[in-house]
């Protein structure tokens, strides 16, 4: 099986599992240190002649991460695509299982097996605190409803003041933001990389929680560690 992934979490779900499947992936795919796939560009914008080229069985995608014209282009050149919906992390286990399943045609891998168990051994949450979750800033952008990131913090006790909102990714401007009546103001650093000394100063009074992208937004090996490196930043 030669595959192409489109996401960078499951391009590091499959090249931990099983080295030597992928024939390309993103120039966003920095996980695992190493890869010597092929590039085809970004996860919206990726080479679709590149990937026609690479002769791969399967193109790996999300329906979040990639644009539906470039997955329905790959598909017309006559290459199977696969499309992932994960927006909680009971679909990201399910997806992870059907997209490894699908490559790499392995047992279950033991990471995966180590993610659910991390996550079913979490403590009930504590009483939950709200929180405003930026993901952007100039426009300033926010998780909204049914996001994976929002799912996650909901079983770390964190209450995504706009989880109700019509919109996944809303627009908010930032004054309506610090009078939202949250208590926390979580900043992971990607997509935007929020940093100590650009984000929390936008947020006067309000405790700032840095974290780490990849555990909070990556649905792949990272999830057997992200308990409790979200747990430690969210304290």
């Amino acid at each position: 099986m030669r595959a192409v992934s489109l996401v960078p979490s499951l391009t590091e779900a499959i090249a931990v599992t099983a080295p030597g499947r992928l024939a390309g992936v993103t120039d966003w795919c920095t996980h695992p240190a190493g890869l010597t796939a092929a590039r085809i560009g970004g996860t919206k914008n990726p080479d679709v002649a590149a990937i026609v080229a690479l002769r791969p069985d399967l193109v790996v995608a999300n329906e979040e991460e990639n644009r539906a014209p470039d997955l329905a282009a790959i598909g017309a050149a006559g290459i199977e695509v696969l499309v992932t919906t994960i927006r909680t992390l009971d679909q990201a286990f399910e997806e992870l299982e059907r997209v490894l399943a699908a490559v790499c045609g392995r047992p279950r891998p033991r990471w995966l097996d180590e993610a659910e168990a991390a996550w079913a051994a979490l403590p009930p949450p504590r009483a939950p605190r709200r929180a405003v979750v930026p993901v952007w800033r100039r426009p300033w952008m926010v998780l909204g409803r049914d996001t994976f990131a929002g799912d996650l913090l909901a079983r770390l006790g964190v209450e995504n003041v706009y989880a109700g909102h019509a919109e996944r990714y809303p627009r908010i401007p930032l004054d309506v933001l610090n009078a939202a009546g949250a208590d926390l103001v979580v900043l992971p650093d990607e997509p935007y990389r929020f940093t100590v000394d650009d984000g929390p100063e936008s947020f006067p009074g309000l405790p700032a929680a840095l974290v780490d992208g990849r555990y909070l937004t990556w649905y792949g090996p990272s999830l057997a560690q992200a308990p409790a490196v979200l747990r430690a930043a969210l304290r």
